[in-house]
């Protein structure tokens, strides 16, 4: 079974819009916060550089739980050797040496941050120098690290990097550094913004979804009703007008739609009651009457003349009740049926094979695929060569009703107009080759009846002439 990605349904794809443009508008979102967090972390790591460059602190800051002046004092130690331990502020360093490393690289975007700031505390940098380095390869750090007693936990700090500014004011040639870790990502962020999506997606996407269903649901009804008329031509059941304003008005509309077409094809039946009644009692009498005709010749022309117009208005009778046939569908043997349409043209001494076959079961009206087959068999035999094999096959879940002849074929340009109606490869009509021109016609009605189709394709031989042509009927099967 094929997976599909996107969904078919009204409430699927907007509920897929909505979903989608939330999520990218909340990336967006995400990535300014994020970018904003950032620039508030660097912008705290350059002022605490500033702050130790110009004042120069002399004590070490260190975190403490609020309330410790009440507390002993062991306490306090105990607890600040069993927590794990975040920055504390080592002394601002003075040295003579310029505070880059060989090899390590200036940080010229922290450069210009903190030197906008000591601007603006009245100073002018002679030189300043802003990098990064781990902390084992400071030996200003590691070396307070190990003379330290507090230290006897290596803090957390210690594993990241370092950021080193150096700054030696005009007049001085010692440099005064200062150091600060590279700040960590603010906890939380990340699954805050998760939750928020999330909880925009239940509210937005869950109201609408509500919203929605409330408008599809009446549409959905509607399409299966309209389905249900498809097949039956029948006005009883039709829907009660619900959901919003629009919508009610839509079945409302085509409630009464239902009720003009059912009206149009009762006048319909009734007309072509009348027809068949007015046209076929004079035609039978009229056969009748020309029994009395001497000249054999003249006779039996005439008898087939009567005979064609009977024929044709057959035809025509079967194409307009087709789209409202009067039986209903019944699971059929289609070998069995199409056996029985051959054995008739056998009976009447036409030249008819009967080729593969397969043990086939579908629902269908019997009666119009049986007159749809014979078409095609007579087509074959009246244009083909006067022979023809019938074949049955199943191709996935469609059964093929095929009917083979070795005739000249049909152009290719002229399939299509083929199947339309008193259309003929033949121009002339005489007995020969004579016909209404709605046999193919009423073949696709009947095809299209049951939800298949009708398939005319030319076979062609080993230098590409047409050697035949193949008429197919395809029905699915349930």
């Amino acid at each position: 079974m094929k997976l599909r990605l996107y969904p078919r349904s009204l409430l699927g794809q907007m509920l897929l819009a909505v979903a989608v443009a939330l999520l990218v508008a909340q990336a967006i979102s995400a990535a300014l916060l994020y970018r904003a967090s950032e620039q508030r972390r660097q912008m705290g790591v350059a002022n605490g550089l500033a702050f130790q460059l110009v004042s120069e602190p002399r004590i070490d800051y260190r975190e403490t739980e609020p309330n410790h002046a009440s507390q002993d004092k062991r306490e306090i130690e105990r607890r600040d050797e069993d927590r794990p331990r975040r920055w504390q502020r080592l002394r601002v360093e003075h040295t003579a040496d310029n505070p880059l490393h060989p090899g390590e690289m200036r940080d010229a975007a922290r450069e210009e941050q903190l030197r906008a700031i000591l601007a603006e505390q009245g100073i002018e940098p002679a030189q300043l120098v802003v990098t990064s380095r781990n902390v084992s390869d400071d030996p200003y750090v590691e070396q307070r690290l190990r003379d330290t007693d507090r230290w006897r936990v290596r803090p957390d700090w210690a594993e990241r990097d370092l950021i080193v500014a150096g700054l030696q004011r005009k007049g001085e040639k010692d440099w005064t550094v200062a150091r600060m870790p590279h700040p960590a990502p603010e906890p939380g962020a990340l699954g805050g913004i998760i939750g928020q999506t999330m909880i925009i997606y239940a509210v937005l996407v869950g109201g609408l979804a509500l919203l929605l269903r409330r408008i599809t649901r009446p549409l959905a009804a509607l399409t299966r009703r309209m389905e249900q008329f498809a097949r039956t031509r029948e006005t009883d059941g039709q829907l009660q007008p619900a959901g919003p304003d629009d919508t009610r008005r839509l079945i409302e509309a085509h409630n009464e739609m239902e009720a003009r077409i059912a009206a149009l094809l009762d006048e319909k039946d009734v007309m072509l009651g009348a027809i068949g009644h007015d046209l076929k009692t004079p035609l039978a009498a009229l056969r009748v009457r020309i029994e009395s005709v001497e000249d054999p010749t003249e006779r039996d022309r005439m008898a087939a003349t009567i005979e064609d117009i009977t024929r044709t208005l057959d035809d025509i009778l079967s194409l307009a009740r087709v789209g409202r046939p009067s039986d209903q569908p019944e699971t059929t043997d289609l070998a069995a049926l199409t056996a029985s349409v051959v054995e008739e043209f056998e009976d009447m001494g036409e030249d008819v094979e009967f080729g593969e076959t397969s043990r086939i079961a579908a629902l269908i009206r019997t009666t119009w695929l049986r007159r749809a087959l014979r078409n095609l068999v007579a087509n074959a035999l009246r244009y083909g060569g006067g022979k023809a094999r019938v074949s049955l096959l199943r191709e996935g879940r469609m059964a093929v009703l095929r009917v083979e002849d070795d005739g000249p074929g049909i152009p290719e340009h002229e399939i299509g107009a083929m199947m339309e109606p008193f259309r003929r490869g033949e121009s002339s009509r005489n007995r020969g080759t004579g016909g209404s021109g709605l046999g193919l016609t009423l073949a696709r009605a009947i095809a299209d009846q049951h939800d298949g189709s009708l398939r005319l394709v030319n076979r062609h031989g080993p230098g590409g002439e047409v050697i035949g042509l193949t008429a197919e009927i395809r029905v699915p099967l349930a």
